[in-house]
């Protein structure tokens, strides 16, 4: 943890002259960047992956209704269609799990007031007028939903806002014309020719377009490193998917 907390407070000092008191903050958006460069090869490969998915759609209508009867063996078949073409259903997961440590060490470092053994002094920076290591709810204690730090957050949440409503309308369509795979290898999109609809995918269809809309709680409840941390990632995912998922 002292380790990454160096990395950060360096980062900052490199920072410092352009952006002066939010030098911290411009250093975990640059961190963010730095992550998601370092993934970036994973998401080009889950990109192809599903593409690949995609090529396997017919085949996999057919074993769909050779084995209709047989949950079971069409479990099976599709699953060792997936081993011969050497396609992973499950790909598309890699790049957000490798995240998730990054995450939390960001999470930890403004949740602790100490570090090896000395007063973190990470706490004491902010992002214009909100401290990094505090929380929506500390902002709206301090100043309210329109103080220094609440304004902060509005222009967050707005962010987020702006992010899931363009991941909710690509999701909708993608859903419509069959452009979504789930992990069993099926069309997320309903049924098409020569399949049978998938139970739960129904339900799972209303609620994958709203998933993007989730970031608002995380971004509330975090504190407002890890915070800035979802958004930037969040906002990258949005463009990047839009490049390699046209």
């Amino acid at each position: 943890m002292s380790v990454f907390a160096s990395l950060v407070e360096r980062l900052a000092d490199l920072l410092q002259p352009l952006f002066h008191t939010s030098a911290a903050a411009a250093a975990i958006v640059l961190f963010t960047a730095l992550v998601r460069l370092l993934v970036h090869p994973l998401s080009r490969a889950a990109a192809r992956g599903q593409r690949a998915q995609a090529a396997l759609r017919p085949r996999i209508a057919e074993l769909r209704e050779k084995h209709a009867k047989n949950p079971e063996r069409l479990q099976k078949a599709v699953m060792e269609l997936h081993a011969e073409e050497k396609v992973s259903p499950l790909s598309g997961c890699l790049p957000s799990l490798l995240q998730i440590p990054a995450f939390f060490l960001l999470y930890h470092l403004f949740s602790n007031t100490t570090i090896g053994g000395h007063a973190n002094g990470l706490l004491s920076h902010q992002l214009f007028a909100a401290p990094l290591g505090g929380r929506w709810a500390d902002a709206l204690g301090a100043g309210g939903a329109f103080g220094g730090a609440g304004l902060v957050y509005l222009g967050l949440f707005a962010l987020v806002v702006a992010v899931a409503s363009f991941n909710f309308v690509r999701t909708r369509r993608r859903i419509a014309t069959g452009g979504l795979m789930p992990a069993g290898g099926a069309p997320v999109g309903g049924a098409s020719a020569g399949t049978a609809p998938v139970a739960g995918l129904g339900a799972l269809n209303k609620v994958m377009p709203f998933m993007s809309f989730f970031t608002l709680v995380t971004v509330a409840v975090v504190p407002l490193a890890a915070a800035l941390y979802v958004v930037t990632s969040t906002t990258w995912s949005a463009v990047e998917r839009a490049v390699l998922y046209p």
